[in-house]
């Protein structure tokens, strides 16, 4: 099992750590799920590895779809 830690990811890096696409991330951002991290002079948006990780695994556990 990797390690998980406190790691900032891009939306795609984080995309696909989780094995979903971006607008997947920003559905589960829109849902309350998760919070984008956001980083004063940078217009991306940033999201903790832990965090994308955890709503992945519970996305299963209730019986989301996973991309594949």
């Amino acid at each position: 099992m990797p390690r998980l830690n406190n790691n900032f990811l891009t939306t795609a890096q984080a995309a696909e750590a989780a094995g979903v696409q971006p607008t997947t991330l920003r559905q589960w951002a829109r849902r309350g799920y998760l919070k984008p991290v956001r980083i004063p002079g940078s217009r991306s948006s940033w999201w903790r590895e832990l965090d994308v990780l955890t709503v992945e695994r519970e996305t299963r556990r209730r019986g989301g779809r996973r991309a594949g």
